[in-house]
């Protein structure tokens, strides 16, 4: 048996419950365009589009000396160096491999900004003489 409130004011019939507000923000966030799709943790925010990847990232702080960033592959690490006022060390694994050349990084009023451009595909066929 299954017992549920029933609230028979008019005042709330037309008041949105918070499971539904809850579900409408998780439907928007999931149907939001994957041509620009964004995520955001604690200090952290990741934008996304066909070409590039750019993470920003919260370092109040930090001078540009004092961090250190390397990619290798499709991972890029960024730490802090030894005997800096506050200690970084963060690593993310991106889907597609990054292209350092084209990749940069910039410091400003203590954000991060890397923009890790996408690596792209080269076509490693060969075309064989049939004799």
């Amino acid at each position: 048996m299954i017992f549920a409130p029933v609230i028979r004011r008019a005042a709330y019939a037309n008041a949105p419950r918070s499971a539904d507000l809850a579900l409408q923000r998780f439907l928007m966030g999931a149907l939001e365009t994957p041509a620009r799709a964004s995520t955001s943790t604690a200090g952290c925010t990741v934008t996304q589009n066909d070409k590039a990847t750019t993470l920003q990232l919260d370092v109040p702080g930090l001078a540009r000396e004092q961090l250190q960033i390397s990619i290798e592959g499709n991972v890029v690490k960024l730490q802090s160096v030894a005997g800096a006022p506050r200690q970084v060390q963060r690593a993310w694994e991106l889907a597609d491999e990054i292209d350092a050349t084209a990749s940069t990084a910039k410091l400003e009023n203590g954000v991060l900004t890397l923009t890790l451009a996408r690596m792209v595909p080269t076509d490693k066929s060969v075309q064989l003489v049939v004799h």
